[in-house]
């Protein structure tokens, strides 16, 4: 595990532009358990692909006009339990550092995988993520709130 001062501007690529972070097991299952909207979850990572590659692409990705309703993150290798129950909730995917999953109804509608992620420009990885916004998510202005 590395130092949390180390950690808090790489959480805060997240956090900054809407994401809640979830640091428990408990924190995962109450926000996507019973969650029935699109939530987008990044398993976050220290790793020179969720600098350069992961967080830019989905800041990138956040200024389309379909999005999730929901913005989640965990930490892997820092907030373990965490991560590894956002992970049993993406059914059919192996662990993933970093990966973006958008889920619909609890269940995986998208996923980019690391392996998806590393080597690719941000811009590229942010088009995937728009294209899915597009499939799976209702646009912004479109959105009932309660």
């Amino acid at each position: 595990m590395h130092p949390e001062e180390l950690l808090r501007g790489m959480r805060e690529e997240l956090t900054s532009i809407g994401f809640h972070e979830l640091r428990t097991a408990k924190d995962v299952d109450a926000a996507l358990q019973q969650e029935k909207r699109t939530v987008l979850v990044v398993v976050n990572s220290v790793c020179g692909c969720a600098a350069g590659r992961a967080r830019p692409a989905v800041a990138m990705a956040l200024t389309h006009q379909a999005r999730p309703e929901i913005l989640a993150t965990v930490f892997a290798g820092q907030d373990r339990e965490a991560t590894e129950q956002a992970r049993s909730y993406f059914t059919g995917y192996a662990p993933s550092s970093p990966c973006i999953a958008l889920l619909r109804d609890g269940k995986v509608a998208f996923m980019l995988e690391r392996h998806a992620i590393e080597g690719r420009d941000p811009h590229a990885i942010a088009a995937d993520l728009t294209r899915a916004f597009d499939r799976f998510c209702t646009p912004a202005a479109g959105r009932v709130t309660q």
